[in-house]
């Protein structure tokens, strides 16, 4: 039996359909224009100022705008333009300070001491702080590397100078009171925390990843190299960061340690604008803008970098 509509003078026919997209009264469905009941919201709407995390914000960003302001302010016065509360602008620019202070630290031997000192920390920060904390965050079911983690914890409470002098005795003993006992101590002293972090992130890695990679036939060894190093990358940059800002600007450390003073860092050298009775503000405040030029150097480079491995490690 034939299906086929049969048009003929009692044949109603169907109301033609409106085309796709063109329905005033249909629905918003995705991919269709139309629908009556569709809202258009603005770009903004919905989006609302939080003025109190505003506030505070601004506030915060007075608390390194205003100390850098007076650092700048006062390396370029002269010793007689100090008076007053010391916010006002120089009269004079005195660019000699730099010059003076160039010359009184010896600044390209410092410089390059505590440059030696920085790279070495952070490198050897890097790659043993990481492989510490995959074999206990690998291993935490176990009791030795479980009570390992605790006993590394631990430390971070243990005040740098109850351990100073012994420390001090010690590198001496063994010859390493020197910038390579002081790289040592940077990558032992931080291992604590970073541990602490490096770990939180390792558990969040998949194992999933390290099973496969083992059953095409990679070893421990690869497998942290090839599939879990580059995964820090977040970490990494987060870890390089904090050890290169306390190497560079550490003052303590360098100071009971390196008994040379051909090895001593910039921090140390600054100290002589201190003396007994006075001190000269403009020329070491003219120093300190010199010491901080590397650093905002090697942000402006590596920002890009920073910024993406944190983005990966955020969709990760």
């Amino acid at each position: 039996m034939s299906t086929t509509p049969v048009s003929g003078p009692n044949t109603i026919a169907a109301p033609p359909r409106p085309a796709r997209g063109n329905d005033p009264d249909g629905p918003d469905l995705p991919g269709r224009r139309g629908g009556r009941d569709r809202v258009r919201r603005g770009p903004r709407e919905g989006h609302r100022i939080n003025w109190w995390l505003t506030a505070l914000l601004i506030v915060l960003s007075l608390t390194i705008f205003v100390p850098l302001y007076f650092t700048v302010v006062t390396a370029l016065k002269t010793q007689d333009q100090l008076g007053g509360t010391g916010f006002a602008f120089p009269t004079e620019f005195a660019w000699g300070n730099f010059a003076e202070a160039w010359r009184l630290t010896n600044f390209p031997r410092t410089a390059l001491n505590s440059a030696f000192i920085t790279v070495g920390a952070v490198v050897l920060t890097l790659l043993t702080n990481s492989m510490v904390a995959y074999a206990i965050a690998r291993n935490m079911h176990r009791r030795l590397f479980k009570g390992l983690f605790f006993y590394f914890i631990s430390a971070l409470f243990v005040p740098f100078p109850i351990l100073m002098l012994p420390v001090a005795k010690q590198t001496a003993l063994l010859g390493l009171d020197n910038q390579v006992g002081l790289i040592l101590l940077y990558v032992v002293y931080g291992l604590s925390f970073n541990i602490f972090i490096f770990t939180a992130y390792i558990n969040s890695i998949p194992r999933e990843l390290e099973e496969a990679a083992i059953v095409d036939g990679a070893s421990t060894w690869t497998v942290f190299w090839k599939v879990i190093f580059p995964l820090l990358t977040p970490m990494n940059a987060t870890v390089g960061i904090l050890t290169c800002l306390w190497a560079w600007n550490d003052f303590l450390l360098p100071l009971v340690i390196v008994s040379d003073p051909r090895g001593a860092t910039l921090p140390l050298v600054q100290y002589v604008f201190q003396s007994q009775f006075t001190t000269n503000y403009t020329i070491a405040f003219a120093s300190y803008l010199m010491a901080m030029a590397p650093l905002l150097i090697v942000y402006v480079i590596a920002q890009r970098w920073v910024i993406s491995g944190v983005t990966r490690g955020a969709i990760k």
